[in-house]
């Protein structure tokens, strides 16, 4: 064969050009390229393609913000394919948005690029004293992120622009105080009814079934009874900690990292604050909101007339009830714990007891005396040398774990019937599991928990010739790759082994039906004569006070024509047997205070904004063809 090939080189060049060629004049070299690298494509927008890499990435930077947010938050929700599934239809709607920015040419300025940027927390945070950014800072904090200051700025440009698109829709929400007056007088409505429950666990010593019953239900229902397929498999993991075991940090490096850092790890200056509040409601009037004002300007000048009685004006004048008993004292804090007013006004002042003020917050207008200032202790060295050699091991450890990860992804590939050569070239432990399925088990952790994990374990190349998978992250620096040792393929458990399961599900079934079939008994014998309806004591329903009834009960009740009250109703609860409910009239609702009044109708115009927007979205998805090709996951039991 080999000698064909050296003899008739040249035929060989030919057929091979004859085959590549016409692939990338179909495709592109870049198109070729991409596909091999981004993957099978999962969705299109405006005709542009998704790929299953853009969705991964995706996913990954969502898992991330969220951990950060939420750093005891179960990992299995997080990776689970609902999860995943919800990233993807975020990204189709973030292109959905784009493509509709370009197609009505809607603009953001750098004004108003710069209001969103002065508005953002986390860069307040690294504003001086005299309110100047710290730019070195400033691009640590987006490097973290792998972002430099233009990327960043350009992403909030376009994320202004896209909120525009909506924006325009549920800010122009409008509806009439007639018909929100009618829609929240339904949702509110309380009825007086009565309920009787025939509730199927009543009838489980009714139910006798015989052997043949038995036999047949588990003949007709064999998925009910199938043991999934499993595994036994090996996997490696790679991650930070196994990076960080070959790291060695030396004197010098501690001592430079020391000088660069010392100031930032040294904690963050506090000061501690009093303050009286003049509160104003939210929305108030603007008659009430200058009255407020003039208030707090009028506290403002007693309290710069005497500053050693600011602690006993608070107490009479601060609407603020939590501090007021305390002279106003809020104790120390650091930047970032108060609304950014307030703060602002607070780290701004120069002097222990000056004074500053009206500072509007959303809370109303308040009146502030810096008390104390509290600047941290510069520590040496030595003191620090702990907390600098665990931090400057992680941050080597991960460009460590970088570089092996490259090498990981290509071992475990290109020597894809073992993973002892990735084990032993990177010096990690090959681990093992039995019993594992396709979906993760209840206590499951780590990889094993990640569903992307277990899919690739299951795929048809790792079931039938034992490779190994492809190289899987499954959380912030982790990575891993399994493969089958020894694989058990579904099967139906015999009815011997299942069969007190099929008896639970026969019984379960058989008096949930006893269950229906007496309540509609007695729902007919009761329409036929109300008098001998036997229902317990009527009590108060609504949507708002379920009490112990299931939903479907009090949807029932309300659902009934209010003009032909008294009236009964039929409700089948499933499995769990039956309702009958009887309503007996229309209860007034109490006197609801004008505030509240108020807030419910425009809770209602933004639940009614909320709608608009979500229909115009469905539009726009039909305009720009957004179309997701791979299935939406099937809820299981419990999720």
């Amino acid at each position: 064969m080999f000698d064909f090939v050296r003899k008739h080189m040249k035929i060989m060049q030919f057929v091979l050009f004859l085959l590549i060629v016409p692939s990338f004049v179909l495709l592109g070299v870049q198109g070729y390229d991409r596909m091999q690298e981004k993957g099978q494509p999962v969705a299109k927008v405006d005709g542009q393609e998704i790929f299953q890499q853009d969705w991964d990435n995706a996913h990954r930077a969502e898992v991330d913000r969220l951990r950060q947010q939420m750093p005891g938050i179960d990992a299995k929700l997080l990776d689970s394919p609902q999860a995943r599934y919800g990233t993807l239809e975020r990204l189709v709607r973030d292109r959905v948005l784009a493509a509709a920015v370009v197609d009505s040419n809607l603009l953001v300025t750098d004004q108003r690029v710069a209001r969103e940027l002065q508005a953002n927390q986390d860069i307040a945070r690294l504003r001086g004293a005299d309110g100047k950014l710290d730019i070195e800072r400033y691009r640590a904090l987006l490097a973290q992120n792998g972002m430099t200051p233009e990327m960043f700025e350009n992403q909030v440009r376009n994320d202004l622009a896209t909120r525009q698109v909506l924006a325009g829709v549920t800010q122009s929400a409008f509806v009439p105080p007639a018909q929100a007056g009618v829609a929240l007088n339904s949702f509110f409505e309380t009825r007086e009814a009565q309920v009787a429950r025939f509730n199927a666990a009543d009838y489980r010593a009714k139910v006798e079934p015989t052997e043949a019953d038995l036999q047949a239900f588990y003949k007709d229902n064999p998925k009910l009874f199938q043991a999934p397929e499993q595994a036994a498999i090996e996997y490696v993991v790679l991650d930070l900690a196994a990076a960080q075991k070959g790291v060695a940090v030396n004197e010098a490096d501690l001592k430079t990292y020391y000088e660069q850092n010392a100031g930032r790890m040294g904690g963050q200056e506090e000061r501690r604050a009093s303050h009286i509040l003049i509160s104003v409601p939210k929305g108030a009037a603007e008659a009430d909101k200058a009255k407020a004002r003039a208030k707090a300007e009028e506290l403002l000048a007693q309290a710069k007339k005497n500053p050693a009685g600011f602690a006993e004006l608070a107490k009479k004048n601060s609407q603020d009830e939590g501090s007021a008993q305390r002279g106003g004292d809020l104790d120390f804090f650091a930047r970032g714990a108060m609304v950014k007013s307030f703060e602002d006004a607070v780290f701004a002042l120069k002097d222990k007891g000056e004074i500053t003020g009206p500072v509007e917050s959303e809370f109303g207008y308040h009146v502030i005396q810096l008390t104390d200032v509290k600047t941290p202790k510069q520590r040496s060295f030595e003191e620090m040398k702990p907390e600098l050699e665990a931090e400057l091991r992680k941050q080597q450890a991960q460009k460590k774990y970088a570089e092996a990860a490259e090498t990981f992804s290509n071992t475990v590939y290109e020597q894809s019937d073992s993973l002892k050569p990735v084990a032993d070239k990177l010096k990690l432990e090959i681990r093992t599991a039995q019993n594992v399925t396709r979906t993760p088990a209840p206590n499951a952790t780590g990889p094993l928990a990640n569903p992307k994990f277990l899919t690739a374990l299951f795929a048809p190349d790792a079931v039938e010739r034992k490779r190994n998978t492809e190289a899987v992250e499954f959380g912030p620096n982790q990575m891993v790759s399994g493969r089958i040792a020894q694989y058990s393929p579904a099967r139906t458990r015999p009815y011997d082994e299942v069969k007190e399961l099929v008896r639970e599900r026969v019984v379960a079934a058989k008096a949930a039906e006893l269950a229906r079939k007496d309540g509609e008994a007695k729902l007919a014998a009761w329409k036929a004569n109300p008098a001998a309806a036997e229902l317990p004591a009527a009590a108060p329903l609504s949507r708002t006070d379920v009490g112990k009834h299931p939903r479907q009960v009090v949807e029932a009740a309300l659902r009934l024509d209010p003009a032909k009250l008294p009236a009964l109703a039929g409700v089948d609860l499933g499995p769990e047997g039956y309702a009958v409910v009887k309503v007996n009239k229309l209860l007034p609702r109490s006197t609801v205070a004008p505030q509240q009044a108020q807030q419910e109708v425009t809770q209602y115009t933004q639940s009614w904004g909320t709608a608009e927007a979500m229909a115009y979205y469905e539009m726009l998805k039909n305009r720009f063809k957004a179309q997701i090709t791979v299935p939406r996951p099937t809820d299981t039991p419990g999720q």
